[in-house]
């Protein structure tokens, strides 16, 4: 009778815990959400507003390398634009949710569900095999070595192109990323001095860089991880995760950084799926928010 008494005392402490937290026992799906944007369908010809491209930069039309390119609906060829830059979760990828990540550029949802279509350029950058001759959707490089430098020179060249083509701000260019793509904000967005000088703000969603180290890359460590971390000097984050899963992230960053550039929040669903962001939300419009602050002229 006593254990009883104690296991249903652990019970209620549970869900009290769960409750304080902010977080419900069960999260919706997205499903149970309709979506309020749709992702546009590839276009062919040149880039143009409101169209979605397939690209390669110049130096790499001989492979099978590519990007692709949003202008957003409101462009014009004589007016600045912010952009956003997004890298992609590993794949094939599928849960028991129905969550589905192909690990292609083709797949990227974040940067229109952020920016709604409008005001921003939005770029899906490719991680490269070691060659650099081509696009792969697990991780970057090819296994053993996952070299990062092919991927880190093509978005280097990449950005800065497609702000000279299309007007961008190289001023506010903000970096996102969802699953391996949220590894990859801080793990090659802040490989280098030279790539970290890009970005304005970060957007990593489901992972963060240094939290796990069993992956099988070279430089996951922690040690490595802080020391990426440090070229960030400053500039914000907004770190969302499924769940509570972000809240592990807060843990490791408490005590390694100045906390008041972070800010860290769950998306209120259960899924493992960028396609979060094509649906209205209130990490969705907190997001909105943030980027309204941090990107200005």
């Amino acid at each position: 009778m006593r254990l009883r008494l104690m296991n249903n005392c652990l019970c209620l402490f549970a869900i009290a815990v769960a409750g304080c937290s902010g977080y419900p026992a069960t999260l919706p799906d997205i499903s149970t959400v309709a979506a309020d944007l749709v992702l546009p369908e590839l276009s062919r010809g040149k880039p143009a507003a409101g169209k979605r491209v397939k690209q390669a930069h110049p130096d790499y039309l001989e492979t099978e390398v590519h990007h692709i390119l949003y202008l957003p609906c409101d462009w014009t060829p004589d007016k600045q634009f912010p952009v956003i830059v997004e890298l992609a979760g590993n794949g094939p990828y599928k849960n028991r949710y129905g969550d589905v990540t192909t690990g292609r550029v083709e797949g990227s949802k974040m940067g229109y569900g952020i920016s709604a279509g409008k005001d921003f350029i939005w770029i899906c950058m490719p991680y490269l095999n070691n060659a650099g001759t081509k696009n792969i959707t697990r991780w970057w490089g090819d296994s053993p070595k996952y070299d990062p430098q092919p991927t880190i020179d093509y978005c280097v060249k990449t950005v800065k192109w497609v702000c000279e083509q299309f007007n961008g701000d190289t001023s506010n260019v903000v970096l996102c990323g969802f699953s391996r793509g949220a590894i990859a904000c801080n793990f090659i967005g802040l490989y280098d001095a030279r790539i970290a000088k890009l970005w304005k703000a970060f957007i990593p969603y489901s992972h963060y860089d240094g939290v796990k180290t069993s992956w099988p890359y070279p430089g996951k460590d922690r040690e490595s991880a802080m020391r990426r971390l440090v070229r960030l000097n400053g500039r914000p984050q907004f770190i969302c995760d499924e769940g509570n899963n972000a809240q592990a992230t807060r843990a490791y960053l408490q005590g390694l950084m100045n906390m008041e550039t972070m800010t860290i929040m769950g998306t209120g669903f259960r899924n493992h799926n960028d396609a979060w962001l094509l649906r209205p939300s209130s990490a969705r419009r907190a997001l909105r928010e943030w980027l309204g602050k941090v990107v200005q002229p």
